[in-house]
């Protein structure tokens, strides 16, 4: 998966964060807000072979224009996220391909632990589940306290299962649990290499389709403390992108 444009920024020890087109698409809404808010750049366009085509114009008139995946950062900051803005193509094998060059990309980069987030239908819940909307799923049993994800470890999110039972496998292994809505996302945690030892965790959002930006103001709230970012201090700001996103505004006389 290589850079088409890179201005060098260090990718090595960082953590990447990577939405999954999923339930609401509510993963690429809060990286959406994470991007505006926390004023992260755009230094990387990578390879979009694997996603349906797909451009437009940046967002506040920035040169240049918007491709499907796409890697932004800042810096002073130990994380890094990717935006992608299209689905990838359906025809096998290219969902597979993707799925290796982007662990190849994840181990070459020198990246020290990474943070799926997707979304997860809302009208699969079970009960316990109708209790919080966010949980986190960790598909190995690799050690988080080195990274940045150990923050998970303490944080009151509780741990995702399968909304419906599951046959175990037939080697024994815990499967990563179903995921409804969830895109490719289960595809991705089940698909690690052999002698992986890169921190993998994912957070989980049940939605469903709609005006999702309350989801993704949580959702954004949650990465960026997982990030270790203080969201005190943080001015949410959503993109110009989102104006008539969902509808516009009722007429406040008609009422």
């Amino acid at each position: 998966m290589p850079f088409i444009h890179d201005n060098s920024t260090a990718l090595r020890g960082k953590m990447l964060i990577i939405p999954i087109i999923s339930s609401a698409n509510v993963a690429q809404l809060s990286i959406d807000l994470l991007i505006n808010s926390l004023g992260l750049v755009r230094f990387a366009i990578l390879d979009s072979q694997y996603f349906i085509p797909l451009t437009g114009s940046r967002e506040d008139g920035q040169p240049g224009i918007t491709t499907p995946f796409e890697l932004f950062g800042k810096d002073g900051l130990d994380f890094v996220i990717i935006q992608q803005r299209s689905p990838t193509l359906k025809v096998e094998p290219k969902k597979q391909e993707f799925i290796d060059d982007l662990f190849k990309f994840v181990e070459q980069s020198g990246f020290n632990s990474v943070l799926i987030l997707s979304g997860v239908d809302s009208s699969n819940r079970s009960d316990e589940q109708m209790l919080t909307p966010t949980f986190q799923l960790q598909p190995n049993e690799l050690p988080l306290s080195s990274t940045q994800l150990h923050r998970l470890v303490t944080f009151p999110i509780p741990k995702y299962t399968s909304p419906v039972p599951q046959k175990p496998s037939e080697d024994g292994e815990p499967r990563v649990p179903f995921i409804p809505g969830g895109g490719i996302a289960r595809r991705v945690l089940s698909s690690m290499p052999a002698r992986w030892d890169i921190p993998i965790a994912a957070l989980l959002r049940f939605a469903l389709d709609g005006d999702n930006r309350a989801d993704a103001y949580s959702l954004a709230s949650i990465v960026a403390q997982v990030a270790g970012i203080n969201i005190q201090t943080v001015a949410w700001r959503q993109p110009e992108s989102w104006v008539g996103l969902f509808g516009t505004p009722h007429d406040q006389s008609l009422y």
